[in-house]
């Protein structure tokens, strides 16, 4: 599909976010698409779908709407392949560190969620056993 164009339903359909969702990532900069249609729809590239991906992928783990920017900055200029000078890359790939460690402790602390959510779950279950004659 590369160069290729999506309206937003096959974008839906990829990222598993709602029209919605999108629009509103549009609206707030997170992901503008590529192009616009000749009736207006939006049009979207691999490259906006990676993005999203991206997004969806911070979600969960509580980053915000300005860190997701945050971030999205920082790899666009990493991917940009414009020469760096050292001390920009330095700083880039300090911040994109950062980023990595901040995801991993979020990880850390679901994965502490999920045991206590499956705890509780398995305790009533424990109880639906021994109420059972």
């Amino acid at each position: 599909m590369t160069g290729e164009q999506m309206q937003i339903g096959e974008v839906v359909a990829r990222t598993q976010l709602s029209q919605r969702t999108i629009r509103h990532y549009d609206e707030v900069g997170l992901v503008v698409p590529s192009a616009r249609s000749q009736g207006g729809f939006r049009l979207y590239t691999e490259s906006d779908v990676a993005r999203l991906m991206v997004i969806r992928r911070m979600k969960p783990l509580g980053f915000t709407l300005e860190q997701m920017q945050e971030l999205l900055a920082v790899t666009d200029r990493l991917d940009s392949g414009e020469s760096l000078d050292d001390s920009e890359r330095q700083s880039l790939t300090s911040s994109l560190r950062e980023f990595e460690h901040a995801a991993q402790q979020r990880c850390d602390e679901l994965r502490t969620q999920l045991e206590r959510a499956e705890e509780f779950a398995g305790s009533l279950r424990f109880r639906l056993i021994a109420c059972q004659p």
